[in-house]
């Protein structure tokens, strides 16, 4: 593989691994969401994550000859490259619509620009994926601003999801060689260039949720680079158990 295809290889990876271990998170709340519609809803969401995952994990193996199963089932903790914020327990319901607001508000960000991207693969995957987070950000708003400007007691828990999610959002905008190598290629998307979009997308929900900014505290890093988190050997030991325990099994 060449340095280019390489670099194409492992970006495909990190936005396919970002939308895997968020389906596999978001999965968790079938049949135990508040309600029943919420209980769809959030299904439906795990599944347009795992399409988007199917397709940039079956791209990125297509420059090294390995399936969507093989990148998805069988690689270790320290080769998944997402980025931390996904792979956060859900919590209260709210923390999970904490990081909804934050994750789904840079995914469409970032699918809505790489829809120009010079690779036309992943131009063809934002294009898709961009309508289907349009509805996961339209949802977290929606669900932002009825816990927020809800009872004293929903404001309250919708606040305490937000400081908890909040330390992994500068991760989302990290750039590195590889990121600006691309980027200049006009390939990929530099996210350091969305973020003040990001910034005032999500301070306006949070005004009219009637919820503060939360302080900048300490900083989480390190997906990108194959660190994850104690909670993460956790979800991933059980989304590959069966691969694992049954090699080469089909449905």
């Amino acid at each position: 593989m060449t340095g280019a295809a390489d670099d194409v290889a492992t970006y495909a990876l990190r936005l396919g691994d970002d939308a895997l271990v968020l389906a596999q998170r978001l999965s968790e709340w079938a049949s135990r969401a508040p309600e029943l519609e919420e209980d769809v809803a959030l299904t439906n969401i795990a599944l347009d994550l795992l399409g988007q995952a199917r397709t940039l994990l079956g791209y990125a193996g297509s420059f090294s000859a390995r399936t969507e199963d093989d990148l998805a089932y069988l690689r270790d903790e320290r080769d998944f490259l997402n980025c931390q914020m996904v792979e956060l327990p859900n919590g209260d319901f709210a923390v999970t619509i904490a990081r909804q607001l934050c994750f789904s508000t840079y995914q469409l960000l970032l699918y809505d620009a790489l829809c120009d991207s010079a690779d036309d693969t992943l131009a063809a995957i934002a294009a898709k994926a961009a309508k289907e987070v349009a509805y996961h950000h339209d949802h977290a708003v929606q669900w932002t601003l009825r816990l927020g400007d809800g009872t004293p007691e929903s404001h309250d828990r919708m606040r305490a999801g937000l400081e908890l999610v909040w330390p992994f959002v500068d991760e989302l905008f990290e750039t590195d060689p590889l990121l600006r190598r691309l980027a200049a290629d006009g390939v990929a998307v530099d996210p350091s260039t969305f973020r003040p979009s990001w910034q005032s997308t999500v301070d306006d929900v949070l005004r009219r949720a009637t919820l503060d900014r939360p302080e900048t505290g300490p900083r989480m890093t390190g997906g990108r680079r194959g660190i994850h988190s104690e909670a993460f050997g956790y979800l991933l030991a059980e989304m590959q158990h069966l691969h694992r325990a049954h090699p080469g099994a089909t449905w």
